[in-house]
């Protein structure tokens, strides 16, 4: 077959190579050729199999890379595999190559002399006396875009070079030259370990318990004492000695890879040792240094935050202070509005942040983020229905702190308000806390909101038979309110019949008063009026839940209030 020259130009050498594989398939029992030029030779390549053709289409010059396989018998690595042998991958045929040289290199006496190349057309196989090594194909050739025998040479020479590295490292004076070096860096080791324990016990230690009364006073917060002098003492020293413990450690960890790095046979865990530290502070500066711009970024976004929510602070005090005043907004509105204002600038800033936070699109980080959230969302019902109550209850402004309110059945002084609950002091000086969730659904009376507008009407029932006359009855509260304290004569107390029962009429006294707070006194000094001016007018006060048999001779008033003419006045069973 006529052979053909592959053009330069990628494409058209695609094109060609593809067209006379497609007649080799045709034709039967005949093997293709392919002869490109490689430098200034022509390289003949049989094309017998689609492998062939992709290697010939990927080869350096089409700026395809493919994965090569080292060749490392002792230290350095000679070369790579690429191509296959036969049906042998560039993987197996590299693990091959290595166990042939590793048997090679175990051998006491190696000499280079007895390595060879020969040229058998198809391949140039390199051996050792009657051993083969490795061979160099066409497809090698193409690839690097050599001749064959060219890549054997080379290969050659880096083979012969580690050889005689090789057999240098095992000479017994380069043995005892290593061994040498070994028992000094020990030998340094050790004298640095007794340095440096002897200058943390008899200098550092010494100083620091001699500025002990200068430097260590005990850590203060405020009125509370967190460590006393003697104790910060004691954790200086035991810094002291964690810090020269972690020293020893570095030094330790840093004088076992130079041991191994003597010997070429542990050289390799020495730089796997030195890796372990290396590699992850090379690792962590690489990503600091590519994370500045990310950094800056952060910076600046929290720099236009703070001073944002300085000036939204500036303005809720002086809207608190009623120095600017908004028609409709309330003084007291002022601070929580900037609460609520700086929590949704505070989260809005996280949220542009977050695409700028390292790992924040790892799956890691995102999984710990959902996770977390299911954590609030099902722990948190609680806290956010009291964090909403407390929102409404704010723009509401039911009271405010220092009001005498009622919530329910509890009476008491507004001491504390917060987004979870309302804090109240009654008047038996009890501190009860509420939910801001129930005293939503409760009904809240306000007596503090009343003292600043017309007051409040406190009200009283009493239970009077139907033989007193219910104008005295009326007179009477009347009178019994006017004498009370902090009870308003304009306007005038009242006072309505409520119910006629069965055995006695229920009378209400109504009065104004502008002192809400002062209910409880109020109240029981009005009832002594009552029960005086009743008593001395001789009127009884029948309770609801009360019955007497009455015989016609006693009165149920005390006695010294009796009228002397009175008849009956004897008690049952005098004369």
């Amino acid at each position: 077959m006529q052979a053909i020259n592959v053009p330069l130009r990628y494409l058209m050498g695609i094109l060609f190579i593809m067209a006379i594989y497609m007649s080799v398939r045709g034709s039967a029992g005949d093997t293709a050729q392919v002869t490109i030029p490689v430098d200034s030779a022509q390289v003949t390549i049989p094309v017998d199999s689609a492998w062939n053709i992709q290697m010939l289409n990927e080869n350096p010059r089409s700026g395809t890379q493919l994965k090569g396989y080292p060749i490392v018998p002792y230290r350095d690595t000679l070369f790579f595999i690429y191509t296959n042998y036969g049906s042998a991958t560039p993987e197996e045929r590299a693990g091959v190559i290595s166990k042939r040289l590793d048997r090679l290199y175990r051998e006491y006496q190696v000499k280079k002399d007895s390595l060879a190349l020969l040229d058998h057309g198809h391949s140039v196989d390199m051996t050792y006396k009657d051993r083969i090594i490795l061979s160099i194909t066409d497809l090698d050739a193409a690839w690097f875009g050599e001749t064959k025998m060219a890549i054997a040479e080379r290969y050659m020479q880096a083979l012969t070079s580690d050889i005689q590295s090789f057999k240098r490292n095992r000479s017994i004076l380069f043995l005892l030259k290593q061994s040498g070096l070994t028992v000094l860096v020990i030998f340094l080791q050790v004298i640095l370990i007794r340095g440096l324990n002897l200058l943390f016990r008899r200098k550092i230690n010494i100083y620091l318990q001699g500025k002990r009364e200068e430097w260590f006073n005990g850590i203060r917060i405020k009125n509370y004492e967190i460590l006393n002098s003697e104790r910060e003492m004691i954790g200086i020293l035991f810094l002291s000695k964690m810090v020269r413990y972690l020293i020893i450690i570095l030094l330790l960890y840093l004088s076992i890879p130079i041991l191994f790095s003597i010997f070429p046979a542990t050289q390799r865990i020495a730089e796997a040792l030195f890796g372990y530290i290396l590699n992850p502070l090379k690792k962590i500066g690489g990503s600091l240094i590519s994370y500045i711009p990310e950094l800056f970024t952060i910076i600046v976004i929290v720099i236009i935050t703070r001073y944002l929510l300085k000036f939204l602070n500036f303005l809720s005090s002086e809207i608190q202070n009623e120095n600017l005043k908004i028609p409709g907004f309330f003084p007291d509105w002022a601070k929580p509005t900037y609460n609520i204002i700086k929590i949704l600038v505070l989260a809005f800033m996280f949220v542009v942040i977050f695409p700028y936070l390292p790992g924040s699109d790892s799956a890691v980080f995102k999984g710990v983020s959902v996770f977390l959230g299911i954590v609030f969302s099902l722990g948190s019902s609680s806290i956010i229905g009291n964090i909403v109550a407390g929102l409404v209850i704010t723009y509401m402004r039911p009271f405010k702190i220092g009001d005498r309110i009622k919530i329910g059945e509890i009476l008491g002084d507004v001491t504390e308000k917060t987004p979870f609950v309302t804090r109240l002091r009654t008047p038996k000086k009890e501190y009860i806390t509420i939910p801001n969730s129930s005293i939503l659904a409760s009904s809240v009376v306000n007596y503090s909101t009343s003292k600043n507008h017309d007051g409040i009407i406190l009200f009283t029932s009493v239970t009077i038979g139907y033989d007193a006359p219910w104008r005295q009855v009326h007179q009477l509260l009347i009178d019994a309110a006017l004498k009370t304290g902090y009870i308003q004569s304009d306007p005038r107390p009242f006072v309505l019949q409520t119910s006629l029962d069965d055995f006695y009429v229920t009378y209400q006294l109504n009065a104004h008063t502008m002192e809400p707070s002062l209910q409880p006194a109020i109240y029981s000094e009005l009832h002594q009026h009552i029960q005086d001016g009743f008593n001395e007018a001789g009127v009884e006060i029948m309770s609801p839940h009360y019955r007497s048999s009455r015989d016609g001779n006693a009165m149920a008033i005390p006695r010294e209030y009796w009228p002397k003419d009175q008849p009956g006045q004897q008690t049952p069973g005098q004369p």
